[in-house]
């Protein structure tokens, strides 16, 4: 199993590569650049080449991009410009954030979306499952953003249950820190819970009528043991890989959860950065999330196994 995970790190290095080197080249070619936001409008065109000079970015591309990697092997991914600290301790600082959400609007798109295609499939052609995958439908068509403010004027502005923006870090208690994500959570997590559901309620039907679940029915067993053992076990090949682009996307739509929430996260600071051409900050943030797309895709392969014994490390 070792060789296995470390042949499988290997093959997705490329992974890791193509989106670094397609950041920095983006993020050189566009217009404007640090020195320039750093000295504001009214700097001349004298000053602001100096300190391009001096940052290094009047140096042919090919010669920063040596630097850039050679950085990474050394695993110092540089200085953040606009913050002038570490940008492994920029992210470190924001990392909590990112990841508590994630996890948490995880756990809430698994719940109902499992839920949801579940019934749908038990149930199908029903009115309960009509009901289910028009919320999955609406679901999917809703964008993320808009839902997350619909949330605040509702339940925070109107009912008050919950605050309005801010995080309180697990370090001063996991049930006001939950309640500081709830709403962005939600945000996050529904919109995806759609897509489990429909892809769960899909998987099901086509393996509900297969031999093995007669054979199941014919034994006498519980419709749970039928159900959970049999279908959905079957059934969850394309169910976990679909969670698994699920928790990919759920760290990119943090971006944009994160801003409307005031949440100290890598999202919010991915905005930060981006709008100040902090190419060091950008390139850690891209790393770190590559890094997160590899490891899920690792696990999830890994998971394959367990789901299904016939899939075998190679």
């Amino acid at each position: 199993m070792m060789s296995y995970i470390i042949k499988r790190f290997l093959s997705l290095l490329p992974t890791l590569f193509v989106p670094l080197l397609l950041i920095f080249f983006m993020l050189r070619l566009a217009p404007g650049d640090p020195a320039s936001i750093m000295l504001g409008a009214d700097a001349t065109v004298e000053q602001v080449e100096q300190l391009r000079e001096k940052m290094g970015l009047n140096e042919p591309l090919l010669i920063q991009l040596f630097a850039f990697l050679k950085q990474l092997v050394t695993l110092d991914l540089g200085d953040s410009i606009f913050l002038k600290k570490p940008v492994l301790t920029v992210i470190l600082d924001h990392i909590e954030t990112t990841i508590v959400l994630t996890i948490y609007a995880l756990i809430i798109a698994i719940v109902i979306g499992l839920l949801s295609g579940i019934i749908s499939a038990i149930y199908r052609n029903k009115s309960i499952d009509q009901i289910a995958m028009t919320g999955a439908m609406i679901g999917v068509s809703m964008p993320e953003f808009w839902f997350g403010l619909m949330l605040i004027l509702v339940f925070a502005v109107n009912l008050q249950w919950f605050p309005v923006t801010g995080y309180v870090p697990l370090s001063e208690g996991f049930f006001e820190c939950i309640r500081s994500l709830t709403l962005p959570a939600v945000s996050l997590g529904f919109v995806q819970a759609a897509f489990i559901a429909r892809i769960t309620r899909t998987s099901m039907l086509d393996v509900i009528h297969e031999d093995f679940v007669r054979t199941a029915e014919a034994k006498g067993l519980s419709n749970g043991v039928i159900v959970f053992k049999h279908i959905l076990r079957n059934a969850f090949i394309p169910i976990l890989t679909v969670i698994g682009i699920t928790v990919a996307v759920l760290m990119g739509g943090a971006i944009a959860i994160e801003t409307v929430f005031s949440l100290p996260g890598i999202g919010r600071m991915m905005i930060s950065a981006v709008s100040r051409r902090d190419y060091p900050l950008i390139q850690g943030i891209v790393l770190f999330i590559s890094v997160v797309f590899i490891l899920i895709n690792m696990i999830v392969d890994i998971i394959y196994t367990w789901v299904d014994p016939r899939i075998k490390y190679r």
